[in-house]
């Protein structure tokens, strides 16, 4: 679950920790249920890329989740509002801002792309981790 409001210290140097915007929902509905909130800034883990996003598109899998439509998306999200996602978005594209200890593929700078649904949502938001095997690195136009 995320934590989406108020800020969090940091229990060992009593700061705050980083935030970044993200485009929430917290009810099923129309678009008119999204809105921007701050939330915790993840942390790659082991083998994972943080990515600072700069593209993600709407794909069917966001509206299907936005609208619980069909009905049975709720026994998968969250019955009576969405509890398992509260940020949408899996196709993704970037800058690695940061890498796990057992990532090998990537470094920060380098540009990737991939679609991420496999891992959990959360691609409307200023910075995303994603596991190394979903992504791929951006080819030079």
């Amino acid at each position: 679950m995320l934590a989406l409001h108020a800020s969090i210290p940091d229990v060992a140097g009593h700061r705050k920790r980083p935030r970044m915007k993200a485009i929430v929902y917290e009810t099923y509905g129309p678009p008119e249920v999204l809105h921007l909130q701050d939330v915790l800034k993840p942390s790659p883990k082991d083998n994972e890329v943080l990515v600072r996003v700069h593209a993600a598109s709407v794909n069917a899998a966001d509206w299907r989740l936005l609208r619980a439509d069909p009905f049975l998306v709720r026994f998968h999200a969250g019955f009576l509002k969405p509890t398992k996602f509260q940020i949408l978005g899996a196709d993704i594209a970037g800058r690695v801002e940061a890498v796990g200890r057992n990532v090998g593929r990537f470094r920060p700078g380098d540009e990737v792309f991939g679609d991420v649904f496999a891992s959990g949502l959360g691609r409307f938001a200023e910075y995303k981790c994603a596991r190394e095997s979903e992504l791929v690195l951006k080819l030079n136009s």
